[in-house]
């Protein structure tokens, strides 16, 4: 039996601090390649706007990038399930519960805390008072508040598993013509002479007859449909039950759970080709969104002091308040633990898509911070999924700026029905691109504002979309950090499989609950054994 101080010399071998040195290199190569492609994505992308490249230019030059979200996008559905099926199957009930628990309760501290931020700031910036006003909006049918949670309730039990994988219901308006016409003389038209000087001789006039219509009285009717997202919620909710339920079936789901770890490494494996693509995709992502936007000179006049508002609490909520919570729970350097993650921080940077992100994520906190991938493989999706800190801030901020706009005082009933509507709202949110325009019809509606001055934010929401996306991400990855931490001696040491020596000969060892190793099929001159890696579960 190998024991772990026999472990701990081994590591201190030369040839495995060579190793070790060679993934800080890569890993800080790649890291260096993807934030060099965010400056030159945004230098070329300025730059090609000269040219007044047409739509169909426009879109060739963006392939690359459209490359790229498709092949994150394709792993979000297989990346859900085998990561809550296998994490939650192998954890204890007890221990799942209290962490469950802790998750959610976190994750609505935290978006509570992002809407005061936000609150905060709108109000004492004041950005509605230098925005001008579109002068012609065409109004829209909007969702009530009502209608919009239903639908999030209904999203959370998918009648169908395999539709949840690409749709979601949504409720739809359709619009009703009523029976028109005056009292008068209903469902008649009312006809006009008017008298009209003639072309050619401007003395004669010349009668016209004016049949006018009334325009019809509109209403709207709701009805069942459905938009082309993936329905995350919903099987979220299902992998977490599955998972639950297998943990509790013991040695009958043990071959559902290993296909499930099984296709959970292969996905990560599918990750670590690909990242290699992620620098060149980025630059085609970023340059291609910013040939589509607007003059920027013209955005900045109109929406400029809101943008400023918007990011500035960002940059608070996230640089300051999430890493001063995680001090106050793990007494760590939270900025060393960004430092792990900023690979994923930039992916969500160019995606735009804290889904898309997922898999890049939980990719960084297992092989660089060295979280517990059961606990990652339970936080990370849920996060991904109700987790918007950086929307509800947004949403909140956006929905005060649109009621300064039009002049309208917010008491403080109000400022607090906001303030948990937004924070409601969030957890609705799809985690794909420019979500947040989506629930925002939930936030203006409970305080009666008017749904249509969303256009207002359009012309710059794409570039908001992007930080917002950012501060989700990085609050997904602290609070695994965080829950590791609070959690960890709920969890029973991994068992690990060491090989050393010849080939075949090994044992199984407890590891420390703060060290994870990782075992891979080596040579007798070779080891791939380093600490703060997981790649393959050992129970």
């Amino acid at each position: 039996m190998i024991t772990v101080a026999q472990v701990v010399e081994y590591l201190q071998t030369p040839h495995q601090v060579v190793a070790c040195g060679k993934d800080e290199v890569q890993k800080n190569g790649l890291l260096t390649l993807s934030m060099l492609s965010v400056v030159t994505g945004c230098l070329l992308g300025f730059l090609l706007r000269a040219l007044e490249l047409t739509e169909l230019e426009k879109q060739y030059f963006s392939f690359p990038g459209e490359l790229l979200m498709r092949l994150l996008k394709m792993l979000i559905l297989p990346l859900i399930t085998s990561s809550l099926m296998s994490g939650l199957a192998t954890m204890d009930s007890n221990a799942c519960g209290k962490m469950g628990l802790i998750t959610l309760t976190y994750y609505l501290w935290t978006t509570f805390m992002a809407v005061t931020v936000g609150i905060i700031l709108v109000t004492s910036i004041h950005p509605g008072a230098a925005a001008q006003k579109e002068e012609y909006a065409v109004a829209k049918a909007a969702l009530s508040s009502a209608d919009a949670l239903l639908d999030l309730i209904r999203n959370m039990f998918p009648s169908n598993l395999i539709e949840a994988s690409f749709q979601q219901y949504r409720t739809v308006l359709v619009p009703v013509v009523k029976t028109s016409g005056f009292p008068n003389s209903p469902g008649k038209s009312i006809s006009f002479v008017y008298f009209v000087p003639d072309g050619e001789n401007p003395e004669i006039n010349r009668p016209v007859l004016l049949e006018i219509t009334p325009s019809p009285e509109m209403t709207y009717q709701t009805l069942p449909g459905t938009s082309n997202e993936m329905n995350v919620l919903g099987i979220v909710i299902f992998s977490a039950t599955i998972g639950l339920l297998l943990g509790k079936m013991g040695e009958r789901g043990i071959p559902l759970v290993n296909v499930c770890q099984c296709l959970n490494e292969a996905v990560m494996r599918i990750v670590s080709m690909a990242v290699w693509y992620f620098p060149f995709g980025i630059v085609f992502l970023i340059a291609g969104k910013i040939l589509e936007m607007e003059d920027p000179s013209v955005i900045g006049k109109k929406l400029g002091l809101y943008a400023i508002t918007v990011v500035s609490g960002l940059v608070i909520h996230g640089l300051v308040l999430l890493p001063l919570l995680f001090i106050i729970v793990t007494r760590k350097n939270p900025f060393v633990f960004i430092r792990g993650i900023l690979q994923a921080l930039l992916i969500a940077l160019a995606t735009s898509s804290s889904s898309a992100t997922l898999p890049i994520t939980l990719k960084c906190l297992l092989e660089n911070n060295g979280i517990d991938r059961r606990v990652a493989r339970f936080v990370l999706p849920v996060g991904a999924t109700i987790n918007m800190d950086g929307t509800a801030l947004y949403e909140a901020v956006a929905a005060i700026f649109i009621a300064q706009v039009n002049d309208y005082d917010l008491d403080l009933g109000q400022i607090i029905t906001i303030s948990i509507t937004a924070t409601a709202a969030s957890i609705g949110a799809a985690g794909i691109p420019q979500s947040g325009l989506i629930t925002m019809v939930i936030v203006l509606t409970s305080v009666g504002l008017p749904t249509d001055e969303i256009t207002l934010i359009i012309a710059v929401d794409w570039a908001l979309d992007r930080f917002r996306t950012v501060t989700n991400v990085l609050g997904d990855a602290l609070a695994a950090g965080i829950i590791a931490h609070i959690c960890k001696q709920d969890f029973a040491p991994e068992k690990v499989c060491i090989t050393l020596g010849e080939k075949g000969t090994g044992a199984i060892v407890d590891a420390p609950k703060d060290i994870n190793y990782t075992y891979t099929s080596i040579s007798e001159s070779e080891s791939s054994l380093h600490p703060f890696c997981t790649h393959k579960d050992w129970f």
